[in-house]
């Protein structure tokens, strides 16, 4: 084939999730709940496994799109609750072809008095069952000849912060889990790439960016001169989860706005 053919093969198509089905995890709140919402928009049908009760936001964001939701509640620390997430996607739709692992947690104090049962849950929660979720649906997409597995890291995947050593050390772990299974499960068509956001502003992190003080030490470092919102980061989930991604295997992209780029 030609340059010329192969550029007139390019379509917009290529961003479509028409037909795909997606796991989201923690898909009812936060960021998940955009991903969840722009998968359905761009024509995918969802399952979300959730640990809190309230599904209804983002039950009527995706059937607002035209697009079908189902929803499993549990813990996702719980090997047999992700086995029971993945034959219930599977019988609902009969295939797994994207997996969003952005389930999380977080635990806050004085590095010298941070809790033990703390750190284990925010790493068990944040980085353990990324990994347990992804080498399990990585079977199915096997099978099927594909997939996409989207693992959500962090600014802080880079670097570290205070008060927090079980998340930085998480989120760290995200990058080194996505890079190994990019590695491994290239041969497969299966592609795992990293979303990793900076200062987003949510309904979770309310305290913070209402604090003036440390919303405004925080936007100062970002040259976009604003926090994130959840539309900032629904393309790139897109696009992850799209054939227009399928050359790009291994990747942690940051959504900061510039953030990391400063001192």
């Amino acid at each position: 084939m030609t340059n010329i053919e192969m550029i007139q093969q390019f379509s917009m198509d290529m961003f479509s999730l028409k037909g795909k089905v997606a796991i989201v995890t923690g898909a009812n709140t936060g960021l998940g709940m955009g991903y969840a919402a722009a998968f359905a928009k761009a024509g995918a049908d969802l399952f979300i496994p959730h640990y809190l009760d309230d599904v209804s936001d983002v039950k009527k964001l995706v059937e607002d799109a035209g697009r079908r939701v189902e929803f499993l509640q549990g813990d996702i620390n719980d090997m047999d609750y992700i086995h029971r997430v993945i034959d219930a996607c599977l019988a609902a739709y009969g295939r797994i072809d994207i997996l969003v692992n952005n389930a999380g947690t977080n635990c806050f104090a004085d590095f010298l008095e941070f809790p033990d049962d703390g750190f284990r849950r925010v790493v068990e929660t944040n980085m353990m069952s990324v990994y347990y979720m992804g080498h399990e649906v990585a079977k199915v997409m096997a099978k099927q000849g594909g997939g996409k597995i989207i693992n959500i890291g962090s600014a802080l995947s880079y670097t570290a912060d205070f008060k927090c050593p079980s998340y930085v050390t998480a989120k760290h772990g995200v990058i080194g889990i996505t890079r190994s299974f990019a590695s491994e499960l290239g041969p497969y068509n299966i592609q795992c790439n990293a979303i990793c956001p900076g200062f987003i502003q949510t309904e979770v992190n309310r305290a913070v960016s209402d604090d003036p003080v440390f919303y405004q030490h925080i936007t100062d470092r970002i040259s976009n001169g604003r926090w994130g919102t959840l539309a900032d980061l629904m393309g790139l989930a897109v696009f992850l989860a799209s054939p227009a991604s399928d050359y790009i295997n291994g990747a942690d992209i940051k959504i900061d706005g510039g953030f990391s780029t400063r001192l």
